[in-house]
């Protein structure tokens, strides 16, 4: 009798991991992204938003966690159910002439996205008295090898390994000592009548849903060897990912709110030494350069990475060349080329002195300008080019487009009232 009781756990037992281990094999495109998408022009969003109005932004960036995970998870069901990636999909459905325009434009947010990042590279290393011109040169190298390496899983694991860093903000929040009742005070408090309040809360949401995030999730997947049998897993990891991106945030609006915004809310906060600098009174050496200074490198690093894979997988996806991860670079010249280039072409506009507060500033028009082109393909490709029983419906459906609706309206604010 002992026996097969044995036996019976053992077989429970293996049952158990036969289920989990697929849902965990999934896990990857989603959190990626997510991590990506809190990059360094996000977290001086946020520093900005917890120095000016401390805990009031900490329920805006609550509520972007439903919005973020909703117009991801279209992507999924996009690139699982069709196998094609997102440029294929729109030179399919409207022709190459708007998935030309369309991937332009990725193209160029692209590269600005990748000037805040190395600037959040460069920014990292001075808080430790090293060079741009050293840290930013060592950040090319590494990445440009990295992407280089011919297998797409090893670059996700590296890539989230490295993304992870960003949850040192965590700790360094707790270290500024919020107190619950300001929190809770701030969650209540929502100054709409506020001119400045409109356009931070404008720049957290169009800092949400980026041309390249749509692009990479949807090729992703596709490099990953998902399919359809796979898709309830991916939606658990976009889902974790919206989380873990939204709490990063929030730790740093109630890390600045806790010490920047209480003792000197003026301070100027445009780079991550002015963030850092202001942080060290409170939180010391070790919070405001070891916590602070370890999470913006991830954060620099993994939307790196992301950005210009984006960028290669929908360039290539557009023209016809071969554009995977899993090729070697003498089978995908065209698109590992595209990759290097990126990386090489942010990393010499960082170190060659230009103004990169005005590249920013263009940056983050373009991106709310092109909300509108962007998430309006997504949705003409969710309700054309999947089969009915994969399209949103009723109540979903719904909420997904006036959930956009309302995102285009204020990216659209945020980048009318940044060109006046």
């Amino acid at each position: 009798m002992i026996l097969p009781q044995r036996v019976k756990r053992t077989n429970s037992s293996e049952t158990r991991w036969s289920r989990l281990w697929p849902l965990l094999a999934a896990f990857g495109p989603g959190l990626m992204v997510m991590l990506a998408d809190t990059d360094v022009g996000s977290m001086v969003t946020a520093a900005q938003s917890g120095a000016e109005w401390r805990y009031a932004m900490v329920l805006p960036q609550l509520i972007l966690i439903p919005m973020v995970y909703l117009v991801q998870e279209i992507t999924i069901r996009l690139g699982l159910v069709t196998g094609k990636g997102h440029g294929e999909l729109i030179r399919e459905r409207f022709g190459k002439r708007w998935a030309i325009l369309s991937v332009s434009t990725l193209f160029l947010s692209g590269m600005g996205a990748l000037v805040t990042e190395f600037t959040g590279v460069a920014g990292v290393g001075l808080l430790f008295g090293v060079s741009p011109r050293i840290s930013v040169s060592i950040a090319t190298v590494l990445l440009i090898a990295l992407g280089t390496t011919g297998s797409y899983r090893k670059i996700e694991r590296i890539g989230i390994a490295v993304g992870l860093l960003e949850l040192m903000v965590i700790p360094a929040a707790i270290m500024a000592h919020p107190q619950a009742s300001q929190i809770w005070q701030g969650l209540t408090t929502i100054p709409v009548h506020n001119a400045n309040y409109l356009l931070l809360l404008a720049a957290n949401i169009g800092a949400v849903i980026m041309p390249w995030m749509i692009f990479y999730q949807q090729s992703a997947v596709l490099d990953k060897g998902l399919t359809v049998a796979r898709s309830r897993a991916a939606r658990w990891d976009t889902a974790i990912g919206a989380v873990v991106t939204q709490v990063v945030m929030i730790a740093v609006v109630v890390m600045v709110a806790a010490t920047i915004g209480r003792t000197n809310p003026g301070h100027p906060l445009n780079t991550v030494q002015q963030i850092a600098s202001g942080l060290i009174p409170a939180l010391g050496t070790f919070g405001a350069k070891i916590a602070f200074g370890m999470g913006v490198l991830g954060a620099s690093f993994i939307a790196a990475l992301v950005v210009s894979l984006a960028a290669a997988w929908g360039v290539g996806e557009v023209w016809g060349f071969n554009h995977s991860l899993n090729h070697s670079v003498r089978d995908a010249k065209w698109f590992y080329g595209i990759y290097t280039m990126a990386h090489v072409g942010g990393a010499v506009l960082v170190l060659s002195g230009i103004n990169l507060i005005r590249i920013d500033v263009d940056t983050e028009v373009m991106n709310a300008m092109l909300l509108p082109i962007v998430l309006g393909f997504l949705l003409l490709l969710e309700a054309k080019a999947i089969p009915v029983d994969w399209r949103m419906k009723r109540f979903h459906k719904w909420l997904v487009w006036v959930m956009s609706s309302f995102i285009m309206a204020f990216g659209l604010y945020m980048g009318f009232r940044l060109l006046l």
